[in-house]
């Protein structure tokens, strides 16, 4: 497999006009500074008076034509009604206008041919500009003509301005390159948009105990657990070890719950008959609305909750009340947690739940969407390849989206978005898509829309008030490789508004408190991050326009945890590199000690010897020689801000079944011999896992071993050996143990021998509990 070369995947630092002058690095303060101006003539048609009748019958179904050239827009329709409003905004964009005039014309809606109405003429020359901040142009009446020039029967209200994409009208405006998009469904679909994510709260279910259960076989002993449900989320506890009427439990459950609450929480308590049958001893429905909220670590009031149980007559449900059993619950909506529906590794928002525990604002992140360049064909439309590209920008709980750009592959957004950031040690995701919702909205089962590329920027590693403009490659992994889609075209300014408050947050904890105070497992974190993502991918698709479900899984990552041979490999190099400084230090240390280098073993005799006699400089000599290596370096510090590595990621070589396996379903799909193949292949690694874990456990129990008396004769030489050092150290100097040990390390390789030492020698002869094992 070709791959294509290196450079392609490179990051480019551009120098774009960005609010209508080049970008030199200091911080623009004009409306729109981080993006390219783009001209557009709007036009707003308001509403219509005094329309005369069209049919024999004297009635109107009146609508407006916005024609400029070869471009046409029209708004909706009204039945018979002669004083229509219609409050629509339509944008062209100057770089596509031919025409020198502009022509309104109203209509007459009919079944076999649209009666003309009259229009308004504007020739393009004579049509005011406005720059916001300027208040919006007033909407004017005017008188319609007909085709001839005369005036006719009928008024028009009309607004007609050359603006910006500034304008508060341009984000719900019809744009021209939208002409041939299909339905007002599929209209919403391409026109730019800002969500807000849910908010998440964690709801901890304390099960401690149920009173006066009645079975329905009293002969035996109950096997009792709690079953609980919230939406899609099902747990249960453990069978109660206390095989009574009265069992207890004391067992906690999470769900994860987003505002508003919709459903309520159910809670049954069931009795295992046989191993796959379950009776229901009773039940309650709990609205999340009423549950106590807790903000720290503090208890809240345990509660009794009463259980109903139901029972079948004649084929309907009924409330059986002859009994009144309860169950004792804590109930609470845990706020000083953060709901993870991102990987901590780089999320976007670390604060709790609660707003009355967020802390104020440290700065504010300006990202602009310029363009993009050279994207890849991703759908076939009439018979020629085509690209219908929007980006989704995912920061804290705002996602922003673009208006869609209609068949280009050098798309222009040039759209402007702000966040509020409350910690820097977060990350913003940019997203490109392809739109598949142009023609008829959503179906079952329909098309999904196309990821094109991924790009992540850690506020972090942003200089403040810097403005950052670069070109990003968009990087997709496929089942036959790693393979550019093209490049993104960003602009970005982290705006630094206390530098002491964001100082002073690199010394706090990256989660809220509660994280530690009364730590997830892993496990736990596991479940609820999925659920979360399901709930938030949930909401957001029943948005309008929707950002489908397909989007929101990309955007938070929720296949990263899957196995994948690439992954693994690309983190066991990330390991080697970060033990390569180590290694180094190793081996420079070997060669000191072999008198590689004469002159460097011999200044080393001496640093060591003034070390020695006065070690008060030892820490002060450490830190001294690490600010001088992070002054040096300063030189050569990044001047990008980091982006997809395809070699960090094993991505340029990675082999085609180790990628047909990552792009494998889970539970799998691929035919039984494959899999095997698999199997075997991760036997083969675990294996080797296996024996470097078994080493480790050795030195371990080696250790160990030399004060248990597992070997007699080793235990009693070693506790020889430690009462003479004790003697020694005890009555010798310490700076003579350390010369005298220091110069021994570093003495010349003649006076060396190949074999080991003898405490190594001592080490290695300790038993280990290796053959206690089958």
């Amino acid at each position: 497999m070709q791959r294509p070369p290196q450079e392609d995947f490179s990051l480019k630092e551009t120098k774009p006009h960005l609010g209508g002058g080049k970008v030199t690095g200091d911080k623009l303060t004009s409306t729109y500074d981080l993006v390219e101006q783009m001209q557009y003539l709007y036009v707003r048609v308001v509403k219509a008076k005094d329309l005369p009748g069209k049919d024999l019958t004297g009635s109107l179904d009146p609508y407006v034509e916005v024609r400029l050239g070869n471009y046409r827009g029209t708004t909706r329709h009204f039945e018979k009604k002669s004083n229509p409003e219609w409050s629509q905004v339509f944008a062209f964009s100057k770089d596509r206008i031919q025409a020198s005039v502009l022509e309104v014309n109203v209509k007459d809606k009919d079944v076999v041919k649209d009666d003309f109405v009259g229009r308004v003429m504007f020739d393009l020359n004579e049509i005011p500009k406005r720059v916001p901040p300027d208040s919006p142009l007033a909407p004017q009446w005017y008188r319609l003509e007909d085709r001839n020039g005369n005036k006719v029967r009928g008024e028009l209200m009309l607004a007609v301005w050359m603006g910006t994409q500034a304008d508060e009208a341009f984000p719900e405006s019809w744009h021209s390159d939208a002409a041939t998009v299909s339905g007002a469904d599929a209209l919403a679909n391409i026109r730019s948009k800002v969500y807000l994510s849910p908010k998440l709260w964690y709801l901890r279910v304390n099960v401690i105990e149920a009173q006066d259960l009645i079975p329905g076989d009293r002969s035996r002993f109950p096997e009792v657990y709690v079953k609980a449900i919230l939406g899609n989320q099902a747990l249960r506890t453990r069978v109660s070890m206390s095989k009574t009427i009265n069992p207890m439990w004391n067992e906690d459950l999470m769900f994860v719950a987003a505002e508003p609450f919709e459903e309520p929480l159910i809670l049954s308590v069931e009795d295992r008959v046989a191993p796959n049958k379950d009776e229901v001893l009773g039940r309650c429905a709990i609205p999340l609305q009423y549950i106590d909220r807790r903000l720290d670590h503090r208890p809240i009031n345990s509660k009794w909750y009463n259980l109903e149980k139901h029972i079948i007559v004649e084929g309907e449900k009924k409330k059986e009340i002859k009994f009144a059993s309860r169950i004792h619950m804590r109930l609470y909506l845990e706020g000083g947690y953060h709901v993870l529906d991102e990987s901590t590794h780089y999320s976007s928002d670390l604060r709790p739940t609660a707003k009355q525990l967020w802390k104020s604002s440290i700065g504010v992140l300006e990202l602009g969407i310029l363009n993009a360049t050279g994207l890849s064909p991703m759908k076939t439309k009439d018979g020629r390849a085509t690209t219908d590209a929007y980006c989704v920008a995912k920061y804290g709980q705002k996602w922003v989206r673009t208006r869609t750009i209609i068949d280009s592959f050098a798309p222009k957004w040039n759209e402007q978005y702000t966040w509020e950031v409350f910690d820097p040690c977060t990350v913003i995701t940019i997203g490109v898509f392809d739109n598949c919702h142009l023609h008829g909205g959503d179906k079952p089962g329909g098309a999904r829309d196309s990821r094109i590329g991924k790009v992540r920027i850690r506020l972090s590693t942003l200089e403040t008030d810097r403005v950052y403009t670069h070109s990003y490659p968009l990087l997709v992994l496929h089942p036959t490789g790693v393979k550019k889609m093209g490049e993104i075209h960003l602009a970005v300014r982290f705006t630094c508004s206390s530098l002491m408050n964001m100082m002073h947050m690199y010394s706090q904890p990256l989660l809220p408190k509660m994280h530690y105070i009364h730590p997830l497992t892993v496990t736990q974190l596991d479940s609820l991050r999925h659920q979360a993502t399901q709930i938030v991918s949930m909401r957001l698709s029943r948005a309008e326009p929707p950002l489908r479900k397909e989007i929101v899984e990309y955007m938070l990552d929720v296949g990263s945890h899957m196995w994948s041979m690439r992954r693994s490999k690309a983190n066991f190099f990330r390991i080697m590199g970060v033990l390569g400084g180590l290694i180094a230090i190793g081996r420079w240390f070997d060669q000191i000690c072999n008198w590689k280098n004469p002159i460097t073993t011999v200044l080393i005799h001496i640093l060591f010897l003034i070390l020695v006699l006065y070690p008060e400089l030892i820490l002060p000599t450490i830190f001294l020689y690490l600010f001088l290596i992070g002054v040096w370096y300063y030189r050569w510090r990044p001047r990008n801000p980091p982006h997809m590595d395809t070699r960090l990621s094993c991505a340029d070589n990675a082999h085609p079944d180790e990628l047909d396996e990552e792009f494998d379903t889970f539970p799998t799909s691929r035919p039984p011999d494959i899999v095997r193949m698999r199997y075997d292949r991760l036997r083969s690694i675990a294996g080797r896992i296996q024996t470097v874990v078994g080493d480790l456990a050795t030195q371990g129990e080696r250790l160990q071993s030399l004060l248990s008396w597992r070997d007699p004769r080793a235990t009693a030489l070693f506790v020889i050996f430690c009462l003479i050092a004790a003697i020694v150290l005890y009555v010798t100097p310490f700076q003579v143990v350390a010369l005298l040990t220091g110069f021994y390390v570093l003495r010349h390789p003649r006076f060396r021998h190949k074999l080991p030492s003898a405490p190594l020698n001592f080490f290695r002869r300790l038993p280990a509990r290796t053959d206690c094992m089958l």
